[in-house]
């Protein structure tokens, strides 16, 4: 194909634990509007959605599947898959199966590699930067983005680029520096700062992994062949994706093969790595802070703050961090924000909760918040989106009270079908089927209080769902 069509990929695997506690597992940073009013994942398209010259392709997170297909619905993209990884495996794999996909109707497209969890504040001069690099990329390079540093970044890989002007060739890439190294990289004007954006011919691509990691292609091929295929989702088959080496586009190709070029571009970059880098990429006040929410500062400079409903007050505090969620604060001097990488690991290690998910938890058919919990109860608001129902379900050790609050909801229970009103209510005795739906135009909220032994997430028996999650 002489003029191969451009499809960008939005990878949307990432876990995002470096921004918790408002980034969880279960609700990383790409799905959070971090630095405007949409999600880092819904920015990224719009930001590419006029380059496009055929439907995107996404990959996702088994587990993300419902909150990438909405968010992409309501940026107004129709993916033309999104293909779902059963176990994270880092991006080779990710765009292998991009590609694969790509390819499978015989087409050979370029492939605009885009991680969905970074912010570029000049989107017209990297749709620039994009069309420059098209040629190279048709010609059958794999062309990177290098990002002209803006000072002596230890936290980012560096590229060396030959000389030249527009795509140049790689010479080397290189690992994340110290001070001093970065520093005399920054000053040769020859390295920039690995930005993890790509765009090739899917072809080429797979020849290159084939040749440089041919047991990372084998093992994306077999997971591509047995997957199945629902509605916009490609399931990669399980067994042969787990199977999979886990490697970076990076090591596994980018490094070895002899085509890897490099543009650099100027286009306000930042990968939103950390809290620093969110506050990097905000708006600033004169003082240098930058607040999201209701966030009082007396006597502040170059801090942070995050709060979602309660007002924050900060007093005579210099380059600190401090982010208010339902359910946890983090508080940490900016130069160690680093290892909040570490609360997250020693939540894990103790089992705690809060590592995954938020109080606030979301579902495809809408969304739950643990308003209360103790001993042998819970009480939870529910909102459920218009025209979505939640599973044909039982539970063995608890018993719920529904009072709706707004809205209409059709109930059933055991061999009735209630519809409620606001301020009516109902019972679910333990060990009865039942069903939640919102047959209304408008979302419905109810309160939603738990008793029993037991009380959770996991005392769920799905006979019937509509999103596949029933045995």
């Amino acid at each position: 194909m002489s003029n191969p069509q451009l499809v960008p990929v939005l990878l949307s695997g990432g876990s995002g634990t470096r921004l918790w506690p408002l980034s969880r597992e279960a609700y990383p940073k790409q799905f959070l509007p971090l630095v405007g009013r949409e999600s880092l994942l819904q920015e990224t398209w719009r930001r590419v959605a006029g380059l496009a010259e055929a439907a995107p392709l996404a990959v996702a997170n088994e587990e993300h599947r419902f909150m990438v297909a909405e968010q992409l619905r309501q940026a107004g993209a129709e993916p033309a898959a999104i293909l779902l990884e059963p176990v994270g495996r880092n991006t080779a794999p990710a765009i292998a199966a991009a590609a694969l996909q790509a390819t499978a109707g015989g087409d050979d497209p370029l492939l605009l590699v885009l991680p969905s969890d970074h912010a570029i504040a000049a989107a017209p001069a990297f749709r620039a930067a994009v069309q420059a690099a098209r040629a190279a990329a048709e010609g059958g390079a794999l062309v990177t983005f290098g990002i002209v540093p803006t000072g002596p970044e230890t936290g980012y890989g560096y590229i060396k680029a030959a000389a030249g002007e527009g795509v140049r060739r790689v010479e080397r890439f290189v690992e994340k520096p110290d001070a001093a190294t970065a520093r005399d990289y920054v000053a040769s004007g020859a390295y920039f700062w690995n930005s993890g954006m790509f765009l090739f011919r899917a072809s080429r691509y797979l020849e290159e992994l084939g040749r440089h990691r041919p047991d990372i292609l084998e093992a994306c091929r077999r997971a591509f062949a047995g997957a199945s295929r629902d509605a916009d989702f490609v399931r990669l088959e399980r067994e042969s994706f787990a199977a999979c080496p886990s490697d970076s586009i990076d090591y596994a190709v980018m490094e070895k093969t002899s085509d890897a070029a490099v543009l650099p571009v100027d286009v306000g970059w930042n990968d939103v790595g950390s809290w620093s880098a969110l506050w990097a990429a905000s708006e600033r006040d004169g003082d240098g802070n930058a607040h999201h929410g209701d966030v009082l500062a007396l006597e502040c400079r170059d801090t942070y703050a995050w709060t979602e409903r309660r007002l924050v007050a900060l007093i005579g505090l210099d380059d600190v961090v401090v982010v208010d969620t339902d359910d946890a604060v983090l508080v940490a001097h900016k130069d160690k924000v680093q290892r909040v990488k570490d609360v997250v690991a020693a939540l894990k290690r103790d089992g705690r909760g809060e590592a995954v998910l938020h109080r606030k938890v979301y579902r495809p058919w809408g969304a739950y918040d643990s308003v209360d919990t103790g001993d042998r109860f819970q009480v939870k608001r529910i909102t459920v989106k218009p025209g979505a129902a939640l599973s044909l379900q039982m539970h063995h050790h608890r018993a719920e009270h529904w009072i709706v609050v707004r809205g209409t909801a059709r109930v059933t229970r055991g061999e009735e079908v209630l519809l409620l009103s606001e301020n009516q209510s109902t019972y679910i005795p333990l060990g009865v089927k039942h069903r939640l739906e919102n047959p209304g135009k408008v979302p419905l909220e109810l309160i939603e209080v738990q008793s029993g032994s037991y009380l959770g997430e996991d005392d769920i028996v799905r006979f019937e769902d509509v999103y596949g999650r029933s045995a």
